[in-house]
């Protein structure tokens, strides 16, 4: 049951934002760690491909399930959500260009921002759930 209403809102959406800003995190933490090792290439974790696959999952997850046929990944369920962030932290971008300090900084800092955003929104959705469940308004 619970299940079910934690599905009908964005919560597991959100939830794979915080888990990919989470996993970029420790990669750009590395990059800054081994800034000065001699041949260490700078990674990172493609945020365009996480974007892509995250939408399409969730059009996969509007579509109604009579449109799915049962041997469908994520017939009656969100597995395709749950999937995207878990798939997208095994991509590792290599650039073979020698990025400074600062780049790393402002990239660790644009990706904490979208961490605390979608935290932010986690937060506010589980307080409406919790009124609703408790009937306050």
């Amino acid at each position: 049951m619970y299940e079910k209403i934690l599905n009908a809102t964005t919560i597991p959406v959100l939830e794979q934002v915080v888990a990919f800003s989470q996993a970029r995190h420790n990669v750009l933490a590395g990059n800054i760690a081994n800034l000065d090792t001699p041949g260490y290439k700078v990674r990172d974790l493609s945020t365009e491909d996480f974007q892509s696959r995250l939408r399409s999952a969730m059009e996969a997850r509007r579509r109604p399930a009579a449109a799915m046929s049962p041997g469908e990944p994520g017939f009656g369920q969100n597995a395709n959500v749950a999937e995207v962030a878990r798939e997208s932290q095994t991509i590792l971008r290599h650039d073979e260009v020698n990025v400074g300090v600062e780049r790393q900084v402002t990239e660790m800092a644009k990706n904490q921002i979208q961490h605390n955003l979608a935290l932010t929104i986690m937060t506010a959705q589980f307080r409406l759930l919790n009124a609703a469940i408790s009937e306050r308004v």
